[in-house]
C-alpha cells in the first residue's frame, strides 16, 4: 500500500484518532464516514493505493459544485479541529486478499502515528438471535480493552458487546495467527475444511480489520449495527452519533444543513435516483 499526499498537505500530528469503514451489508459503515467527513468540515489530504482493493473513480462527493476532483476508491481525510483522520473506502476489496488488505491498512496506520483505530460495519440482520429493539436499534461493539472484547467506556454509553465474539474459537484464534504473520499452508486448509455457522462473524471485513489492528498494538474499536439491504440513510445517522460520542464530538455544533445538525453529503441526493413521477398517481 502507498500513501500519496496531495499537493500542499501534510497528515497532522494532532489527529491520533483513525475512523474507517468495514464494507458489509447495506454499506452503512461507508454512509456514516461520508456523515463524518462533511459535517466534521474534513479536507481530504491524500489517497491510499492498495493492490487488493479494486479500481473506481467517480465525481467529488462533497463539493456542492463539481470542482473537476475526482473521489478514489481508498481516501484520506483529515479534521484537525476534532483530531480525526478518516479513510473512505469506496470499491470492495479482491476476493480472498481482505487479511492482506488490512494488514496494510494496519501498518498505515502506525506509519502515521494513529493510537486510536474505530471500525464502523454493519450486521445482517437475519442473524440477530436476540432481537431486542424496546430503546432504539442498539449499537454494538468489540475491543481489544480487555481479552473478552468488552470495554467499560462503551458499556457506559450503553452498547452491547458483541456476544458473538469468542478469542478462543477456531476462526478467531486463526485470524490472529495470520494477523501476526504464523499461519502456514496446512492451517489455512485444514480450516476451509470444517466451517460452520459459528464462524460467519469472524469471516466479515471488520473482523480482519480488528485482528490485525490489534496485532500491531493499536487500540481498537469496532462499531456495529443491524441492518437490512435497503435505504440505510437513518442508521448511518445512528452509526456515525455512536462514533460521535465514542471519540468526543458533540453533532449539535456541526451547524448543518437542511436545518440539522449533520452536513448531508451532495452526493446523497442521487443515491436512490430521482423522486418517482407523481403524475403516475
Amino acid at each position: 500500500m502507498e500513501f500519496n499526499l496531495e499537493e500542499g498537505k501534510h497528515l497532522n500530528d494532532e489527529c491520533s484518532t483513525l475512523i474507517l469503514p468495514a464494507l458489509s451489508i447495506g454499506n452503512v459503515g461507508q454512509l456514516a464516514v461520508d456523515l463524518l467527513i462533511a459535517s466534521t468540515k474534513a479536507e481530504r489530504v491524500g489517497y491510499l493505493d492498495d493492490p487488493n482493493v479494486l479500481p473506481c473513480v467517480g465525481n467529488d462527493a462533497y463539493a456542492p459544485a463539481p470542482q473537476g476532483d475526482l473521489a478514489l476508491p481508498l481516501e484520506a481525510y483529515e479534521s484537525p479541529s476534532s483530531a480525526l483522520t478518516l479513510i473512505q473506502q469506496r470499491s470492495p476489496v479482491v476476493k480472498g486478499m481482505m487479511v492482506e488488505f488490512a494488514k496494510n491498512l494496519a501498518n498505515f496506520a502506525v506509519a502515521s502515528g494513529k493510537k486510536h483505530v474505530v471500525i464502523l460495519s454493519s450486521l445482517d440482520f437475519g442473524r440477530w438471535q436476540t432481537v431486542d429493539m424496546s430503546s432504539g436499534l442498539p449499537i454494538h461493539y468489540l475491543s481489544n480493552t480487555n481479552v473478552d472484547g468488552a470495554d467499560d467506556k462503551c458499556e457506559k454509553l450503553g452498547w452491547k458487546k458483541m456476544k458473538e465474539y469468542d478469542p478462543n474459537q477456531k476462526l478467531w484464534k486463526y485470524l490472529n495467527t495470520l494477523a501476526e504473520g504464523n499461519a502456514n499452508e496446512d492451517d489455512i486448509s485444514a480450516l476451509e475444511d470444517d466451517l460452520g455457522e459459528e464462524d460467519y462473524y469472524p469471516s466479515l471485513p471488520f473482523a480482519a480489520m480488528f485482528s490485525c489492528f490489534k496485532a500491531k498494538g493499536l487500540k481498537v474499536t469496532c462499531l456495529l449495527c443491524y441492518c437490512s439491504e435497503g435505504d440505510n440513510i437513518p442508521d448511518a445517522f445512528h452509526l456515525a452519533e455512536a462514533a460521535c460520542n465514542l471519540v468526543g464530538l458533540i453533532p449539535d455544533t456541526f451547524k448543518g444543513n437542511e436545518g440539522g445538525k449533520w452536513v448531508i453529503p451532495c452526493s446523497w441526493q442521487s443515491v436512490y435516483g430521482p423522486p418517482p413521477d407523481m403524475s403516475l398517481f
